[in-house]
């Protein structure tokens, strides 16, 4: 069985943003998110009013259903976010490149970068905050005719239209936000890996051309005959001769002479 590149290369561990644990629980926080979504338009369609019988009211219905629904979304909401700030949290704590991170003040792509994470995390908290607490005002709206519904009385609180589908887009919002903030810091920690490796290919080019290979040094003697010129020794054609090695040579013949 042949054995790949693939297989050579170190498995991931499942607290780096680019593993796939990190992906299942942005699918899964994204899933909640829908869920949130989809229970809010439900206790939109199923939220109480009032009609009005000479200066006096009753609810339509006892308020369960939304209830329910809007408690299920508002835990739903919740629990989409917990998920992804605390594995974010994780893993960028356990990110090497992300802690000591150095922006090059230079670099309009980490201006870039720098402003999308921002915009990510302040809008991700915004929208959740703002849609918990929609639906934390109709949980309590809900909650205050569960019994004697029917009774007339001469006041009666409703929801106002749109409260629950407006929570619902929040949510959604929220879980897109946040995905978007961590597609942002998985770019960022690309970015600086390949910024470390050009930094290390630079250095070894570096080293390399600044210590070039030494020509070998060969020892050969120098042999003359008297009346003849120096008898220079047979040399590959890839060694070149010094001009000290002639002087040195001619040097022993005028001797001999």
């Amino acid at each position: 069985m042949a054995v790949t590149h693939a297989d050579l290369s170190p498995t991931p561990k499942t607290t780096n943003l680019g593993s796939k644990t990190g992906a299942f629980l942005m699918v899964l926080s994204i899933l909640l998110g829908l869920f949130c979504f989809i229970l809010c338009l439900i206790a939109e369609a199923a939220r109480s009013q009032a009609k009005w019988r000479d200066s006096q009211c009753i609810y339509t219905g006892t308020g369960k259903l939304p209830l329910l629904s809007a408690t299920a979304a508002f835990a739903a909401l919740a629990a989409a976010m917990v998920v992804q700030h605390v594995f974010l949290l994780v893993a960028v704590s356990k990110s090497d490149s992300l802690v000591e991170i150095t922006w090059d003040p230079q670099s309009q792509f980490a201006k870039t970068l720098t402003w999308q994470a921002g915009f990510f995390f302040v809008a991700t908290w915004t929208a959740f905050a703002v849609g918990e607490i929609q639906l934390l005002i109709g949980l309590s709206v809900e909650s205050g005719h569960l019994k004697d519904w029917e009774t007339p009385r001469p006041s009666c609180l409703v929801i106002r239209q749109g409260l629950f589908t407006a929570a619902g887009v929040l949510g959604l919002a929220t879980v897109f936000f946040a995905a978007g903030l961590y597609i942002t810091a998985l770019r960022a920690e690309r970015y600086i890996q390949i910024q470390e490796n050009t930094r290390r290919d630079i250095l070894e080019l570096s080293v390399m051309y600044a210590s070039p290979p030494r020509s070998p040094v060969r020892d050969q003697s120098v042999r003359a005959d008297r009346g003849e010129g120096p008898n220079l020794p047979r040399q590959d054609e890839h060694y070149v001769h010094t001009l000290d090695y002639y002087l040195r040579a001619f040097d022993k013949q005028s001797r001999l002479v």
